[in-house]
């Protein structure tokens, strides 16, 4: 199959589009004027089922829905759309409505943005010691896009939004220098939609480097979901292969990090092809995806996928919530019913299904697992628990928040049996030279920063 991308520009070429109503066909415009939008003939023609569109949960992952915008930022754009503005009007009225969806809620640009002799590196973040994220220049875009994704500024133009480093030199020349470092994290974006050639300056370069303590090599990638031909027909699939077979036989672990967010992903005849081939390299496909309203929150969805992930030889990683950014009312659900998703879809595989963790939220201390609910003391509680931590100390110790339904993320968590903060809080503030005097030290008077400073790993 030839790759052919549908845009704001020409999607209402898309002959799928013909046979729905027109006022959903603008319902995509609108939206699309202001959240990112591309798709490609694969996910039309393969993944969508269009007899029962408005419920299929692909349409909804890759084609903009008008409730993912509020019904006042929906309208002033509508009415602009309506009355045929010019198209510096549309841009102007669509920035106004991103700054109001928090485009910037990690943090990433103050906090994990490190430099390399006296230099800042704006296409790398090392949060975590071990893992280090690598924002390709070539890999900042993807084969098509997901409404969810927490990334989406980069795609609209917001540029002083977007990660992206291209010297292969200044790469090798920081993780040399960091011992720490075991494993780089190649993100975006999508890093696979860059040429085999392109991919391969990189990884030669830190083969010929011989780096000691770099054992891994991680690929953040969705293309197995939305274009699997990268690995079966296009016309250098069978380099970039062998670029991964390179990772490995020069002693590195390939890590193929493929984000998965439904069964019907992975049932056509290529993707099954495309994870053959991907293996035959040596590499080893882990999954990862967030839970989200109207795509996946059934555990029956997520107990399925695990199956089929394991029976295709693939591993369950994380299931991760939904970041506070962009179309986040849309996909958002409740911690407490997350957690039962979780629980419920964990208990009906068998234990080599059972490799996955979460739910996580991928926080600015680091990645918080809602562990369960319980009882203590008499007080219902959260029990959370650090996956990955700024502070390695902070990691697999259990703390409590107090029991809320309605909490959506860390910074709606109230510490349990009235402690006035969390036990990693008063030492993050200092890590990130936060004074007490302007951010309070009440854990409530840090809920809006977590908020802001998520980023995923």
């Amino acid at each position: 199959m030839d790759y052919k991308t549908y845009t704001l520009r020409n999607f209402k070429n898309i002959p799928q589009l013909k046979s729905i109503p027109p006022e959903k066909v603008f319902d995509i415009e609108v939206v699309g004027s202001v959240l990112p939008f591309k798709t490609n003939n694969y996910v039309i023609d393969e993944l969508i089922d269009w007899d029962n569109y408005e419920k299929d949960p692909i349409f909804r992952l890759n084609f903009p829905q008008r409730e993912m915008l509020s019904e006042e930022h929906f309208e002033s754009m509508a009415r602009l759309i309506r009355t045929g503005a010019e198209q510096t009007e549309i841009s102007r009225k669509a920035n106004e409505i991103r700054a109001d969806l928090n485009p910037h809620p990690a943090g990433q640009l103050e906090y994990n943005v490190p430099t390399y002799k006296g230099e800042t590196l704006p296409g790398v973040q090392h949060k975590y010691n071990e893992t280090m994220l690598f924002f390709p220049s070539q890999g900042q875009t993807c084969h098509a896009y997901c409404t969810f994704c927490f990334r989406w500024p980069q795609f609209t133009g917001m540029s002083d939004l977007k990660f992206a480093m291209k010297q292969a030199d200044l790469l090798v020349g920081y993780v040399s220098e960091h011992p720490e470092i075991s494993d780089i994290l190649f993100t975006g974006g999508d890093p696979m939609v860059m040429s085999a050639k392109a991919f391969s300056v990189y990884i030669d370069a830190l083969l010929e480097a011989d780096i000691p303590h770099l054992k891994s090599i991680r690929i953040g990638t969705k293309t197995l979901a939305f274009w699997p031909y990268r690995y079966v027909s296009d016309p250098d699939a069978e380099e970039l292969l062998k670029v991964f077979k390179k990772i490995v036989d020069g002693g590195l672990h390939l890590a193929f990090m493929a984000h998965v967010s439904h069964p019907v992903e992975l049932s056509s005849d290529v993707v099954r092809k495309a994870i053959k081939k991907i293996r035959e390299t040596g590499a080893e496909i882990r999954t990862q995806s967030p839970i989200m309203d109207h795509i996946n929150a059934d555990a029956g969805i997520w107990s399925d996928m695990w199956k089929l992930q394991v029976n295709l030889g693939m591993i369950p990683y994380y299931m991760f919530i939904a970041r506070d950014t962009g179309a986040k009312d849309y996909f958002s659900i409740p911690l407490v019913k997350t957690w039962e998703i979780f629980r419920e879809a964990y208990s009906s595989v068998s234990g080599i299904s059972r490799t996955v963790r979460g739910p996580s939220m991928s926080a600015n201390p680091g990645k918080v697992q809602i562990v369960g609910v319980t009882e203590v003391n008499g007080e219902k509680v959260f029990v959370l628990n650090f996956l990955q931590a700024r502070k390695k100390e902070w990691v697999g110790r259990p703390f409590f928040a107090k029991y809320d339904e309605k909490a959506e993320w860390l910074s709606d968590l109230k510490p349990a049996f009235d402690e006035p903060e969390f036990f990693y809080t008063r030492e993050f503030r200092k890590m990130l030279k936060i004074d007490d005097d302007s951010m309070g030290i009440f854990a409530e008077e840090l809920g809006d920063f977590f908020s802001r400073c998520s980023d995923e790993l």
